[in-house]
C-alpha cells in the first residue's frame, strides 16, 4: 500500500475543495429536494478519513500508485457535515477495513509520510473517491431516518397528574359505590349475553364499562341489589372501574388541548386543566363505574378535533382526519347518552357556520368548496348516523339470549332469542291456517304486556254506577301466561275445529270466527257499553241466554303490514286487527283494570273512532299450533301440551334496531322520588350533595361534592362573560369598535363553545319530568372550566393598560389558584375516602347546611 499524500499546497486544495463541492450539489442536493428537507447549507465540509481528522482544517485522502488498486466506495471513508440555521447534522460511514487501518496508523506517522509520486494518478484517484463518496452520501442520507420532535412538558405534566388523581388506588373501596349497583346490572347480562333494555341511553356507555370487567376476566356472575355489598375476591373491582377512570384523566389533556384550539396561550390552557384537575366532583364521578367521564371525554374530544380541523391549513387534507375524529366522537358520545345530542347539535351549528363563511370566500375555488363541503356533510353527518347503527349492530349481537326484559318486545323480537319464548315457538307452524289454536298477543307495551283471555266468570248483571251488562262471558287481557289464552279460528262456513288436509291459510280481508278454547264460547261483540269505557263496545265470549241478544261473533282479518292484498296471515311476523263484521268496530285493548269481578285484568272493548294505526289496536299470533282433536276434552288435553316443527324464525336487524330505539325512547320506569334528587337551579349553587359510600363501621366515606372555590370561579365567569359580551354588543351597535376583528372573532367562538357548551347541557334539563342528580350538571360544568381561564387572559389583555392592574390581576389569579388548590386538599378525604375523619373534623366540612355528611360519634 502506498503511503498517504498530504497535500500542503493552498491553492490545490482550494481547487479540490471547489471540486466535489460541485459533485456533492450534483448529487445530493436534487435528492434533498425532492425529499422535502428544506436544508439551507451555509457551509459544505466534505469527505474525512476519521474523526481524529473531522476537525482538522486538512484534507486527507488514501491514494494507491497502482490505479488498478484504487480505493472502491465501499472502502472509502465518508463523512458530510452540513451546517444549518438549526445546528449541525453529520452523517459518516467508516469501513472496518479503513477502521483497522486507522488504528494501525497514528495521526502523526501519517503526516510524515513522504510523497508518492504519479500526479495525474493521485487526481483521478481524488475524483473518483469524490464520486463514491458522493454516492454513499446519498444511500446514507435515506437510513437511518431522523425525527425532531417538540413535546409540550406542561401537557405531559398535567397528563400525568390527570391519570395520577383519577387512577390511584382505584380498588378502593372494595364496595359496590352508588350507581355500581345500576350499571353492573347491565354488565353482568352482558358478560352472560342476555337481552336487556335501559331507557336511560343507547348501549354504547354500558358496553365500555363491559368491556374493563372482561378485560378483568369478569363471568358476571355477582348479584348486583345491594349498594355498600363487598366485592367477591374473585371480581377485578380495578378493571370494573378503569375505563371510566382512564377517559376521566384524559379529559385534563383534552381541556388543555382545546383552550390552545381556541387560540389562547399555554398559560391559559394551563389554568382550565388545573381547574378541571383539582374538581372534586369528576375526581368522585371518574373513580367508579359509571358513564359521565365517558360522555365529557367524548364530548371535550369533538370539539377539539373539530377545532384543530378548523385551524389547519387549507392547503393539507390530512385535517380532515380530526373531522372524521370529530364525528366519530358525536357518534360516541350519542351512543353513551342521549343528552350527548345537544352538545352535537352545537358543533353541528358552529360547523354550519363555518361552512356558510366557506361558501363566501371568493379566494377558494368552486371545486374545493363543493369538495369540502361534502366531506363536511359525510364526516358530521353521515359518519355519526353509521356509527350509531353499528353500536346497535354490536349490542344486539351481543345479546342474543332470552332475558328479563323480553316481555317489553314484540312477539317476533322474543322468538329471535335464543330461550324464553324461542323454546315455546320453536318449530311452530308459520302460517295461521282454519282450525290453528293460536294465543293473541297485544302489541301495545302499556301499561304492560297481555294476552287475549278469558275464564268462566261472566260481567256483573249491573255495573256500581249502575248501568245494565250484556252478562255474558268475561273477556280481557292477562299479563301472565295461561291456558285460557288459547283461542281457534274457525271458518264460519264449516263446523269443524281441526286443521284440515292440508291446512287451508287464513288471508287478508278473510272473515272468521274464534272460539275460546277451554270454554268453546264464541268472540262477541254488540251495541252494549263496555264497564270501563262506555263509549267503546263491550266484548264477550258469546252466551244463548234465549232473549233477544242475536249472536254478533263474525270478525274479518286485516293484516296492516301486509306486502300484498291475498296475504297470508303469519305466525309473530303479522300484525292484525280484527274488525267487528256487523259494527266495523276493532278489537281494541283499553288498557284499564277492572274491579274486583274482572279479577283486576285488563279491559278488552271493541272501539268504532280509531286512528288509523295504534299499538292497542294491532295483535299478534304468538303461540300456534295445528288443532288435531274435535272433541272439547281431546281439545283441552292438546291445549295443555307444547308442539314442536323445526320452522327457522328471524327478524332482520332494521326491524330490531327500530323496535329496540323505539321502546327506549317511550318506555320509561317509573320515576321515585330519591333522597339525594334534587333540582337543576340547585346545581348552579352546588346547594346539595350525593353520599356515595359510607364504611360500614368507620367514618370513612365518598360524597359527590365539587370544589366549592372552582365552582365559584366558574358562576362568576359566566356571569362576566354575559355582561361583557352585552357591553361589546351594545357599544359595536352604536359604532366603537373596542376589538380588533380578530379578536372579536375568537370573543365571539369564545361564546359559542364554552357558553353555548354550557346552556346545552344545562337548558334540558329545566323541562325533564325525572328524577335528577348532582351529576348531571357535570358536562356543563366543563365548559365553564374551560371559559373561566380564557376570559381571565382577554381582560388582562385587552381591558386592562396600566401594569399595576395587569400585575393586580395576576396575584388575585395565583391566589384564587392557591385556593383551589387548597379546597381540593380539604375535601380529599371526601373524595378518596381515606384518611378517615373524626366527627368534628366531618362537621367542619359541612359547609352548607344542605349539604348531608355522614358521621358516626365514638
Amino acid at each position: 500500500m502506498s503511503p498517504l499524500r498530504f497535500h500542503n499546497n493552498e491553492g490545490e486544495l482550494k481547487s479540490r475543495v471547489v471540486e466535489r463541492r460541485h459533485l456533492l450539489e450534483v448529487s445530493l442536493l436534487p435528492w434533498i429536494r425532492n425529499k422535502c428537507l428544506r436544508i439551507r447549507s451555509r457551509h459544505l465540509v466534505t469527505c474525512l478519513q476519521s474523526p481524529a481528522n473531522h476537525r482538522s482544517p486538512d484534507l486527507h485522502t488514501h491514494t494507491h500508485t497502482d490505479t488498478q488498486n484504487v480505493t472502491t466506495d465501499r472502502e472509502t471513508p465518508a463523512a458530510v457535515t452540513i451546517v444549518t440555521e438549526g445546528g449541525t447534522a453529520e452523517l459518516r460511514a467508516v469501513p472496518s477495513a479503513d477502521r483497522t487501518n486507522q488504528t494501525a496508523e497514528s495521526p502523526i506517522d501519517r503526516h510524515n509520510t513522504p510523497e508518492t509520486p504519479g500526479r495525474d494518478t493521485h487526481t483521478r484517484s481524488e475524483a473518483n473517491v469524490s464520486l463514491s463518496c458522493c454516492s454513499r452520501v446519498s444511500v446514507m442520507l435515506q437510513l437511518p431516518l431522523l425525527v425532531t420532535a417538540q413535546v409540550d412538558l406542561v401537557l405531559v405534566l398535567v397528563s400525568v397528574l390527570g391519570l395520577w388523581t383519577r387512577l390511584s388506588r382505584l380498588g378502593c373501596p372494595n364496595n359496590v359505590v352508588f350507581d355500581e349497583v345500576y350499571y353492573g346490572q347491565f354488565v353482568s347480562l352482558y358478560m352472560k349475553r342476555v337481552f336487556f333494555i335501559d331507557d336511560s341511553g343507547p348501549p354504547l356507555g354500558h358496553m365500555i364499562l363491559a368491556l374493563g370487567a372482561y378485560l378483568g376476566g369478569f363471568d358476571g356472575n355477582l348479584v348486583w341489589n345491594r349498594i355498600g355489598a363487598e366485592y367477591p375476591s374473585s371480581v377485578s373491582v380495578w378493571s370494573l372501574r378503569l375505563l371510566p377512570a382512564l377517559c376521566g384523566a384524559l379529559c385534563v389533556p383534552l381541556l388543555y388541548l382545546l383552550t390552545l384550539e381556541l387560540n389562547f396561550s399555554h398559560l391559559a390552557a394551563l389554568g382550565a386543566a388545573l381547574l378541571l384537575l383539582l374538581e372534586n366532583s369528576l375526581i368522585v364521578q371518574s373513580r367508579f363505574m359509571l358513564l359521565e367521564s365517558v360522555l365529557i371525554f367524548f364530548v371535550l374530544l369533538a370539539f377539539f378535533s373539530y377545532l384543530r380541523f378548523h385551524n389547519s391549513p387549507n392547503s393539507s387534507w390530512w385535517r380532515f382526519s380530526w373531522l372524521l375524529v370529530s364525528g366519530a366522537s358525536c357518534a360516541a358520545a350519542i351512543g353513551v347518552k342521549y343528552m350527548g345530542v345537544f352538545s352535537y347539535l352545537l358543533l353541528l351549528g358552529v360547523a354550519s357556520l363555518h361552512t356558510w363563511n366557506l361558501i363566501g370566500d371568493r379566494t377558494v375555488s368552486h371545486l374545493s368548496v363543493c369538495v369540502q363541503c361534502v366531506c363536511r356533510c359525510v364526516c358530521l353527518l353521515v359518519v355519526p348516523v353509521l356509527l350509531y347503527l353499528f353500536w346497535f349492530y354490536v349490542h344486539l349481537s351481543l345479546l342474543n339470549r332470552s332475558g328479563p326484559h323480553d316481555q317489553l318486545m314484540s312477539s317476533a323480537f322474543q322468538a329471535s332469542l335464543q330461550g324464553g319464548l324461542s323454546r315455546i315457538t320453536q318449530g311452530q307452524p308459520l302460517e295461521v291456517a282454519y282450525g290453528s289454536q293460536v294465543t293473541l298477543r297485544s302489541s301495545a307495551s302499556q301499561p304492560i304486556p297481555c294476552w287475549l283471555h278469558s275464564h268462566k266468570a261472566n260481567y256483573p248483571i249491573r255495573y256500581e254506577n249502575g248501568r245494565g251488562s250484556s252478562h255474558q262471558q268475561q273477556v280481557t287481557c292477562y299479563p301472565f301466561k295461561d291456558v285460557n289464552n288459547w283461542w281457534i279460528i274457525k271458518d264460519p262456513g264449516r263446523q269443524e275445529l281441526a286443521v284440515g288436509s292440508p291446512p287451508r291459510p287464513v288471508r287478508h280481508g278473510d272473515v272468521v270466527q274464534l272460539v275460546h278454547g277451554m270454554t268453546s264460547r264464541f268472540l262477541n261483540s254488540h251495541d252494549v257499553a263496555a264497564p270501563m269505557s262506555p263509549y267503546a263496545q263491550e266484548v264477550s265470549g258469546y252466551i244463548d241466554f234465549n232473549v233477544s241478544m242475536a249472536t254478533q261473533n263474525l270478525w274479518r282479518v286485516d293484516i296492516s303490514d301486509r306486502e300484498a292484498e291475498s296475504e297470508v296471515w303469519k305466525t309473530i311476523l303479522s300484525e292484525v286487527r280484527l274488525v267487528h263484521v256487523n259494527t266495523s268496530a276493532v278489537l281494541k285493548l283499553s288498557g284499564v283494570s277492572l274491579p274486583d269481578w274482572g279479577f283486576r285484568q285488563l279491559e278488552v272493548v271493541a272501539e268504532k273512532l280509531f286512528q288509523s294505526y295504534s299499538s292497542s289496536l294491532i295483535w299478534t299470533v304468538e303461540e300456534h299450533r295445528y288443532g288435531t282433536s274435535q272433541e272439547q276434552k281431546e281439545r283441552e288435553a292438546e291445549l295443555h301440551s307444547p308442539t314442536h316443527i323445526d320452522v327457522d324464525r328471524k327478524i332482520s336487524f332494521w326491524a330490531k334496531f327500530l323496535e329496540v330505539q323505539w321502546k327506549m325512547l317511550t318506555v320509561k320506569q317509573e320515576d321515585s322520588e330519591h333522597k339525594y334528587s334534587s333540582s337543576p337551579l340547585e346545581w348552579i349553587t352546588m346547594e346539595t350533595n350525593i353520599a356515595y359510600w359510607l364504611h360500614s363501621s368507620t367514618n370513612a366515606q365518598i360524597h359527590l361534592i365539587g370544589n366549592p372555590v372552582s365552582w365559584g370561579v366558574a358562576n362568576l365567569s359566566l356571569l362576566a362573560y354575559q355582561l361583557l359580551a352585552a357591553v361589546y354588543l351594545l357599544r359595536r351597535r352604536r359604532g366603537f369598535k373596542d376589538l380588533p376583528e380578530g379578536v372579536w372573532g375568537q370573543f365571539e367562538c369564545l361564546g359559542c363553545v364554552c357558553v353555548g357548551g354550557w346552556l346545552v347541557n344545562f337548558l334540558p334539563f329545566l323541562l325533564m319530568e325525572k328524577t335528577l342528580f348532582l351529576y348531571h350538571y357535570l358536562p356543563a360544568l366543563c365548559f365553564l372550566y374551560l371559559l373561566s381561564p380564557a376570559l381571565l387572559e382577554h381582560t388582562h389583555t385587552h381591558l386592562l393598560s396600566s401594569v399595576t392592574q395587569r400585575r393586580t390581576l395576576c396575584v388575585c389569579a395565583s391566589a384564587v389558584t392557591l385556593l383551589v388548590f387548597l379546597s381540593y386538599r380539604t375535601f380529599c378525604p371526601l373524595t378518596y375516602g381515606s384518611p378517615e375523619l373524626s366527627a368534628n373534623q366531618l362537621q367542619g366540612l359541612k359547609w352548607r347546611d344542605t349539604w348531608d355528611i355522614l358521621y358516626r360519634r365514638r
